[in-house]
């Protein structure tokens, strides 16, 4: 009996739940019985080692009970016991993503979430079934399951699969199709989440039918499938939710380029202006290759490469300084054996800030931001809150090099007015280069996500007409 006091006991909120003292306990409206006599902070742990279940039903006892049993500080941990979820994460979803579209943090989300009933949102989300996630990636596809803590599995992305001559529509049925038969799930059981690239970023008539056009090819293909639903997103969106925003700019180190995207509200604002530099994580992987050749360093494949970009390499606070700095490191690539490193340790990420000496002849990271700030404060789309575009989410494997948020912070302090950089946040990926995976499962798990995030069948022919396929187009 004393092991399941102290577990039950154990079982108290942390600080951020601390905030959510939404109810006063002390002016209950009528007796719960033999339970007055027990000190509330006792009967509260009661209803916890009681359950979700139990406690509901005590919900229909009576008006005091009722009182008692919906305080959101239980429902919380029952939340969090419930899917194994940071409160914070929670906390997020449910108070900014529960429409379908995002929401300007104007208010703490404490302050947000004490207006919410977590009781029923508990039974929401403890009806989920849980639904796919595919990140469409730039270099390589994310998937996996929302119940699980991290992807599955990767493969090649969707605008890589199959013949790159043949139609939109077979490219994506070949690789939604791989997808489903690689996890083992029938595409008619549950949902799907899917995070579509950043591509044909201009505000122009041809890059918004371009947008259109790969969006409905998307449902199509799925429905075609028998998908009972789907919500389709922007990766840079899904990657400022994964840091629990709606509205900053993403920076989107990819694969194959990067990009700077503001995002206001949840949505991406092409008429701002997105910005694409060239210093992509191909072209630091290639340019550390190029630096270990010219010490005649044994070179092995790419992969070989890329590991050792992502286990020694990191961005200096003040290149000129570091180059009289002994950075010699070592790792051990298996199969491979081990390489030392010194200062192409830095230099690598240096053409970021520095892309000439890359061999580029393009913006440096710094000032490509920069630019997109600037831009927003002109656009002036929203008076409610002219600080929106200060958030900086970095987003990307390659943008998990340590120092990088600090050496940005740093770069762009010296570009734009001193007014302009007050309060400005350069945060790193929350989840490297899942980031995107993991701001779908943020959407996926919202109480709401049924009925606000996802089209149907019979939504999408309604929106998009009743023609089978799209083949050839």
């Amino acid at each position: 009996m004393a092991m399941i006091w102290r577990r039950v006991l154990g079982l108290g909120l942390t600080k951020s739940k601390s905030k959510l003292k939404s109810q006063n306990f002390d002016q209950l409206s009528s007796s719960t019985g033999a339970f007055d006599r027990i000190p509330f902070d006792v009967f509260f742990q009661i209803l916890i080692f009681l359950g979700p279940k139990e406690a509901a039903r005590l919900s229909v006892v009576c008006k005091s009970w009722k009182f008692v049993v919906s305080d959101n500080r239980l429902w919380i941990l029952f939340l969090h016991n419930l899917q194994e979820e940071s409160w914070e994460n929670i906390d997020f979803s449910e108070s900014c993503l529960r429409s379908g579209i995002g929401h300007p943090l104007l208010r703490s989300l404490s302050d947000q979430s004490t207006s919410l009933r977590y009781m029923l949102i508990y039974g929401q989300r403890a009806q989920h079934r849980g639904a796919v996630l595919i990140d469409g990636g730039s270099g390589y596809s994310k998937f996996g399951w929302s119940k699980d803590s991290s992807p599955s599995g990767y493969s090649a992305t969707f605008m890589e699969f199959g013949d790159l001559e043949s139609p939109m529509y077979s490219r994506l049925r070949h690789f939604f199709v791989t997808i489903y038969d690689r996890m083992k799930r029938k595409p008619s059981t549950q949902p799907v989440v899917v995070a579509f690239p950043i591509c044909h970023y201009y505000d122009t008539e041809s890059s918004r039918a371009a947008r259109r056009q790969l969006e409905e090819a998307i449902y199509r293909v799925l429905f075609d499938m028998n998908v009972p639903a789907v919500c389709s997103i922007n990766q840079a969106i899904l990657a400022l939710y994964a840091a629990r925003r709606t509205s900053g700019i993403a920076v989107n180190i990819g694969f194959r380029v990067t990009s700077i995207v503001p995002i206001l509200q949840g949505k991406v604002m092409h008429q701002v202006g997105i910005e694409v530099v060239g210093q992509e994580a191909l072209t630091l992987t290639m340019f550390l290759k190029e630096l270990m050749e010219r010490k005649n360093m044994p070179v092995g494949s790419l992969y070989t490469i890329r590991t050792l970009k992502e286990n020694l390499c990191y961005v200096a606070s003040d290149y000129g300084s570091e180059l009289s700095k002994d950075t010699n490191a070592s790792y051990e690539v298996t199969g491979e054996g081990q390489f030392t490193l010194s200062e192409e340790r830095f230099q690598t990420g240096e053409i970021l800030f520095q892309p000439r000496m890359g061999g580029l002849r393009m913006m440096g990271l710094h000032q490509a931001v920069a630019l997109c700030m600037d831009h927003c404060q002109a656009a002036k789309e929203t008076e409610e809150n002219d600080r929106w575009f200060k958030t900086i989410v970095l987003a990307g494997g390659t943008a998990s090099l340590p120092g990088l948020p600090e050496r940005l912070a740093k770069e762009l302090s010296g570009l734009v007015s001193a007014s302009m950089f007050n309060d400005v946040e350069v945060l790193p990926p929350p989840h490297g280069a899942n980031s995107a995976w993991f701001g779908a499962k943020l959407v996926s798990n919202v109480s709401t996500f049924s009925e606000a995030w996802c089209m149907t069948k019979k939504q999408f022919c309604a929106n998009y007409g009743h023609h089978s396929s799209i083949r050839g187009k």
